[in-house]
């Protein structure tokens, strides 16, 4: 069982005391540079000059500096870069600015667990990774309450690593949730399994071919959409709440049983074999490695992927129908364009 931290586990005083450079101000980076400073920690931003989020992170009355400088005077750096970018990131314009003993925060272990970035002994290596995106993690805090969080040290140069980290996620709101200890390897590794076997590759994979199979059935694309893609958020929402017990209580008994009798003819056992063939190449690098070369040679591999599944006609099914749902008259439809990005 995880060993789980708590308010009375973690010193403020201790992150009050440094100067922290948020690097990135994206979905986690504003999370963390506001979380932290309404903690009153004394927080930069540094963005790459000509940034759009220079603008945004003033509006909130922020310092922001090109990254050079914001590493240059902090005593921890957290870096909230793309996977794909960080180390280009690490080796332009912060590893060559770091202070002294300076402390290297990450929210996700890509890059150390799998070498692209070897940060010198001489500095503290932690991770505090929020388990929900950074506008959760914001107005949860906002709200007096907190998102869990992931702790854990990679390399404790200084003897009091793991009081820094603690510190940095109790100033975040998550030892008001609880702080999970875990390590780089653990984190990375059931991160991206996680999303390509479940929550991404694995969900979206599901509503496709339940998709497909009913429209080519002859039924509507509209009635497909809605059984097998609309009403995954209402399920989805009685897990979060629950578990799957829940889930199954507050089902019909029709939809409970075929649960039961039909679940594992679709989910078959082959289906978890493929899942250690997945998490096999996660653990050996080989997804690493496709990925960021695929990455550097300009992303060929992605784009087509991204375009392929964004044409596919559940797409065009799903934007027509959420167009008649007055709850999203003002929220982007991320089918359309880059909106989200």
């Amino acid at each position: 069982m995880a060993k789980i931290f708590h308010d009375e586990d973690a010193d403020l005083s201790i992150i009050q005391s440094k100067k922290v450079a948020i690097i990135g101000y994206g979905s986690q980076g504003h999370a963390h540079a506001l979380n932290l400073r309404d903690s009153g920690v004394d927080v930069v931003v540094g963005l790459r000059e000509g940034s759009k989020s220079v603008a945004k992170a003033q509006e909130q009355g922020l310092t922001v500096l090109p990254v050079a400088e914001a590493v240059a005077d902090a005593d921890v750096v957290m870096i909230l870069t793309p996977d794909q970018v960080m180390r280009y990131v690490w080796a332009d314009d912060i590893e060559p600015n770091l202070k002294e003993g300076a402390a290297i925060f990450f929210s996700h272990g890509f890059n150390i667990h799998y070498g692209y970035i070897t940060p010198s002994a001489e500095h503290d290596v932690c991770m505090v990774a929020p388990k929900g995106p950074g506008h959760t993690v914001r107005r949860q805090y906002e709200a007096g309450r907190g998102v869990p969080m992931l702790v854990c040290v990679e390399q404790d140069a200084s003897g009091q690593a793991w009081d820094l980290a603690l510190s940095y996620a109790k100033a975040m709101g998550g030892t008001r949730a609880g702080a999970f200890e875990t390590t780089f390897r653990e984190e990375t590794e059931t991160d991206l399994f996680g999303e390509q076997t479940v929550l991404c590759g694995g969900v979206s994979q599901l509503i496709a071919y339940g998709f497909e199979t009913l429209v080519e059935a002859g039924y509507q694309p509209e009635m497909a959409y809605f059984e097998v893609c609309h009403e995954l958020k209402l399920i989805v929402d009685l897990i979060n709440e629950g578990g799957l017990t829940k889930q199954r209580w507050s089902i019909s008994d029709t939809a409970e049983y075929g649960d039961y009798v039909s679940g594992p003819r679709v989910i078959t056992p082959d289906v978890k074999e493929h899942m250690k063939e997945v998490l096999a190449d996660i653990q050996d690098a080989s997804f690493a490695k496709r990925f960021i070369e695929d990455q550097d040679a300009g992303a060929p591999e992605f784009l087509k992927l991204r375009e392929e599944h964004q044409n596919h006609p559940i797409e065009k099914t799903g934007q027509e129908i959420r167009s008649l749902f007055s709850w999203n008259a003002n929220t982007d439809d991320y089918t359309e364009g880059e909106a989200a990005r």
